[in-house]
């Protein structure tokens, strides 16, 4: 069935929609109106600054940087768009100064900028220096600041129509606390140390603060890694324990400072670390001071000469001088890396006690052996003495020239009468010359022969001593059998056992001398018709005197 609307009820329908939308737009009409209102008005606010710090705590005698924080909250009285708010709030090319006021404080750092500060907060450190005299206490430190910024901003539908600028100089204050706590200084040093060395350094410290320094320490830090200290670390720390205010406590470190370093001085730190009357841990403040150093240790040698020879025992002798800045005592001179061919005839030769520029002679002693070769040598040795502190040092940078003559005879022999008569004894003097550089005691001489000669009982000679170049003449008897062929030269042989100067004794080489064989003398008498002729000689002499004189 088909169901038809009646007409007149479309009519309503119409109505209805016509009189909802008029209503709908006439209920929007104060909404449209306040959009087009919002399009403009006015902003008006400024800047809101403080300043304040939390690190106002600040001990006598130091430099600090304290840390200043900067607030700007802003303050709107008329609000607008977010914009002009943000631009009202906004202090432009912001600086800012904090003074010493009256408080007993010098402040180091002038002006700061924060360039244009918006709402927000930001921090800067200001330098400070607080003098030891300072009393504790609170104080207020004056802060004076400046900025621009626009006060009142007129906008409309297309944007800000109208501003007002203008600057502002204010001022704020910051509190600092002046503490009552214990501060170092250092009243005394007594700190040298000699290149390649270590000696004892110290530092007298004084407490000038009001308040104990409990359980305190003391470290000494090097600027430098050429000086160490006892571990071989560039720092070492020293108790001290509680240190009352006003007292003076002196540390002692052992430092080294490197061979080759320069010779200068060395920046050191003393930092001392506590426990204050709260019971808080702190380290103040590094006190910076100097090691002062000299020169190594050294020596030189000078007027060296050497009686070294092949085969016998020899001396270097020369002078050895102190050439270094310090004092030193128990020298000795120490041959080291010999060879099997030179010998010390000593461990080391002692020199004595040099002061800085002192002198004083030595006496080495060596023995050469036969397989010494024969030139111009420098022998190693090195100086052993005893610093200022009695520890034993070497001093290894010096070399001992000398001189190695060839190998010669001990002693001269010289055979006056080399001949000696087949089937005869005859006495033998020997010429003995001392030809070592010392003197010689005890001297035996012994005399070897071998068949057709041989030695008679007299085989051996003494000689108590014989100084350098002396001579003294020994005899031996020597028989040649009648076997001996005249004309033929036949040896006879020498040694002589001695005691040196040192008290050592000797063999000598063995010395060979020739005799020469000789025919035996007739020993019946001249003949019977020579006696003859000379007796008819004698008597006709005898005749013939008496004659003249009848």
């Amino acid at each position: 069935m088909t169901r038809k609307t009646p007409r007149n009820s479309r009519s309503v329908t119409v109505a209805l929609t016509a009189v909802l939308v008029m209503g709908l737009a006439v209920g929007a009409l104060p909404t449209m109106a306040t959009a087009q209102t919002s399009q403009s008005g006015n902003v008006i606010g400024h800047p809101d600054v403080t300043f304040a710090t939390s690190s106002g705590s600040l001990s006598a005698g130091t430099t600090t940087d304290l840390t200043v924080s900067v607030v700007n909250r802003g303050l709107i009285t008329t609000h607008g768009p977010s914009q002009y708010e943000d631009e009202v709030m906004t202090a432009r090319g912001l600086t800012f100064e904090v003074d010493d006021g009256n408080a007993p404080v010098t402040v180091q750092t002038g002006q700061v900028s924060l360039g244009n500060f918006q709402t927000g907060s930001a921090e800067q450190t200001v330098s400070i220096t607080v003098p030891k005299d300072a009393e504790p206490g609170t104080y207020r430190l004056p802060v004076e600041y400046e900025y621009s910024h626009t006060r009142h901003v007129r906008y409309g539908p297309s944007g800000p129509t109208e501003g007002s600028d203008t600057t502002r100089t204010e001022t704020d204050s910051i509190t600092i606390r002046i503490e009552e706590d214990a501060r170092f200084e250092i009243v005394g040093t007594d700190a040298t140390t000699q290149v390649g060395d270590d000696s004892d350094i110290s530092f007298t410290l004084r407490n000038t603060g009001s308040e104990i320094a409990s359980g305190a320490s003391v470290t000494a830090e090097s600027k430098s890694s050429s000086l160490t200290f006892e571990s071989g670390d560039t720092s070492s720390t020293a108790s001290v324990g509680d240190w009352e205010a006003g007292t003076n406590r002196t540390l002692t470190y052992n430092a080294a400072l490197e061979s080759g370093s320069a010779v200068r001085d060395y920046a050191l730190d003393l930092v001392v670390d506590y426990d204050d009357i709260d019971g808080i841990s702190r380290t103040a403040d590094p006190l910076t001071t100097t090691v002062e150093s000299t020169p190594a240790q050294s020596f030189a040698f000078s007027d060296v000469s050497s009686s070294l020879r092949v085969g016998e025992d020899g001396d270097i002798v020369g002078t050895l001088e102190n050439t270094g800045s310090k004092p030193v005592r128990s020298v000795a001179i120490r041959p080291v890396n010999t060879s099997e061919a030179v010998i010390p005839s000593e461990d080391s030769t002692a020199v004595g006690s040099l002061d800085p520029g002192e002198s004083t002679s030595f006496r080495v002693p060596f023995e050469i052996t036969s397989e010494a070769v024969v030139g111009e040598k420098l022998l190693d040795v090195e100086v052993r003495y005893r610093d200022g502190e009695g520890d034993q040092r070497t001093y290894d940078k010096l070399d001992l020239p000398a001189t190695i003559e060839p190998e010669r005879d001990e002693f001269e022999l010289a055979v006056s009468d080399r001949t000696i008569t087949a089937g005869s004894s005859r006495v033998v003097t020997v010429e003995v010359t001392n030809n070592l550089d010392e003197t010689v005691t005890d001297m035996e001489a012994r005399l070897f022969a071998d068949d057709p000669l041989s030695a008679g009982a007299s085989d051996t000679s003494y000689i108590e001593s014989l100084a350098p170049g002396e001579s003294a003449t020994l005899a031996f008897e020597v028989t040649a059998a009648s076997a001996a062929t005249a004309g033929s030269t036949y040896p006879i042989s020498f040694d002589v056992r001695y005691t040196d100067s040192d008290g050592n004794t000797h063999l000598s080489d063995t010395f060979r001398k020739p005799l020469d064989a000789v025919e035996p003398q007739n020993t019946g008498g001249p003949p019977l018709p020579l006696v003859l002729g000379a007796g008819i000689v004698v008597v006709g002499g005898i005749v013939l005197l008496y004659r003249r004189r009848q």
